[in-house]
């Protein structure tokens, strides 16, 4: 399976691949008003905070994950925050929240981690497949994309492919994975 299917895996450095077919799209909920400016000014962060958030920025960039887009754009832009984990690891998210209101509920099921566990109760060999940068594989259609901009202390870039922070994003990433596997 793995050789025949080597075009869909990252190893190391190689640039990550595009699951294809599987676009995220946000629809604004249209039983709503329009949504106010969703304008919000980069959130003050400490000199380390800001490094980790240019390292972050630098890598979405060099994999055309996002795109630097001009000051004078009239935009709706999140700010981004930066999640460490215990062991120093970092991801770079959008603080979405005000953004999540207004898109309609994914309501595909999540599966709980107890059923995952019953089904493997009786295996004699596991393997494991990691993702890498799942959502990430994900592009967003163009009209999505303006929706999707941060601003940080460097400049205003907006996601090409699925960030982490929206929604409706493990849904729709669970679909796709029980669609692809």
């Amino acid at each position: 399976m793995l050789m025949k299917n080597r075009p869909a895996f990252a190893i190391g450095e190689e640039p990550l691949g595009k699951i294809r077919g599987h676009y995220i799209e946000l629809y604004l909920d249209v039983e709503r008003l329009y949504p106010p400016m969703l304008r919000r000014p980069a959130y003050p962060a400490s000199l380390e905070t800001r490094k980790g958030i240019e390292k972050h920025t630098n890598e979405l960039l060099d994999m055309d994950f996002i795109r630097k887009i001009g000051h004078n754009e009239i935009v709706e832009i999140t700010t981004p925050v930066l999640i460490t984990w215990i062991e120093g690891k970092s991801r770079l998210c959008g603080d979405f929240r005000a953004l999540n209101n207004y898109p309609k509920a994914d309501r595909y099921p999540i599966p709980r981690i107890t059923h995952a566990l019953e089904k493997l109760e009786k295996a004699k060999y596991i393997t494991k497949m990691n993702c890498m940068k799942g959502f990430h594989q994900n592009v967003v259609k163009p009209n999505s994309i303006k929706l999707l901009r941060i601003i940080c202390h460097m400049s205003i870039y907006e996601y090409t492919r699925m960030p982490f922070g929206i929604k409706k994003t493990p849904a729709h990433f669970q679909r796709i994975m029980d669609t692809t596997f």
